[in-house]
């Protein structure tokens, strides 16, 4: 990935979960990257929203909303700033979203909204017609695409999350399970939509690894590194796991052919380059699991 990503601190023990997603979209005729961050914890529970600007880290923007205000009918507010002579006008929903658990991230009937020259340019949540109504803005002409999601989740032995490996698809459920106390040999089992498709026993000789598995006939590459649950002080560091889709074989043979009309002038290795040429990149969730006592 050209882009480099900026990762937020770890949370401490102390600390609640946060899901960290990086997408490009197009503002002013240049793709941009756009972090979204939802973060909670004992006291607050937050949205921020970053957007790149092309002069540089020390002009990105950035917009803190609370999810759950003091006052309920802040849950849906207005608001709007400047990037590059861009201004952005961020509208949002929040009043009947839904939580999954301990999931700082709402998982149904909400919506966030990033619109740019009277044009949607990052639309989040289920509710969007709700959306379309309030704001009665067109749609853009390429929507934006999530890069990568990455989530700190805090569990005893089971950890789960939810991830899209393909765009004409639901998302999957995946669930992390281990076994690392007690007399037996370590194990760990890795799940997605119910099915046990990783399975790795003596798991202090395999700590780290990479396999691939097929998620209704798509390859997704598995990357995991536990070594901090068996071997760092009190078990206190991360189980880091990464989740990739592959392409399919048509879309294999596509890039070959593409590939070999491939211009050598560099232009891809910037961010901020025509929405025209651009072919977006494929997400990947990294989830990073941190073992609670």
């Amino acid at each position: 990935m050209s882009q480099r990503i900026t990762e937020e601190p770890l949370p401490t023990k102390t600390a609640q979960s946060t899901v960290t997603c990086l997408y490009q979209t197009s503002i002013g005729g240049q793709w941009r990257n756009i972090s979204v961050l939802w973060c909670k914890n004992l006291i607050n529970h937050t949205l921020n929203l970053k957007v790149d600007s092309a002069r540089g880290e020390q002009f990105h923007q950035n917009c803190k909303i609370e999810v759950k205000p003091w006052c309920f009918w802040n849950r849906k507010g207005y608001r709007s700033f400047d990037v590059d002579g861009n201004q952005i006008d961020v509208y949002w929903d929040l009043r009947s979203a839904k939580f999954a658990g301990n999931c700082p991230e709402p998982c149904s009937d909400y919506y966030v909204v990033l619109v740019s020259d009277e044009e949607v340019v990052l639309l989040l949540g289920d509710y969007k017609k709700k959306a379309y109504k309030r704001m009665k803005m067109r749609q853009a002409l390429v929507e934006a695409t999530l890069l990568v999601k990455r989530e700190n989740v805090l569990a005893k032995k089971s950890f789960s999350t939810k991830a899209k490996f393909d765009e004409k698809r639901k998302e999957s459920d995946i669930v992390v399970e281990s076994s690392t106390a007690g007399n037996k040999d370590p194990e760990m089992w890795i799940s997605i939509d119910g099915i046990v498709l990783i399975h790795i026993k003596n798991l202090q000789w395999k700590f780290r690894g990479n396999q691939t598995v097929m998620v209704n006939k798509q390859p997704v590459h598995v990357f995991w590194d536990v070594y901090d649950w068996l071997f760092s002080v009190s078990g206190s560091g991360p189980g880091l796991f990464i989740f990739k889709p592959g392409p399919t074989e048509v879309e294999s043979d596509k890039e070959e052919k593409g590939l070999e009309g491939e211009s050598d002038d560099g232009s891809a290795a910037s961010g901020y380059y025509s929405t025209k040429s651009y072919t977006p990149f494929e997400s990947c969730l990294v989830l990073c699991a941190y073992k609670l006592e």
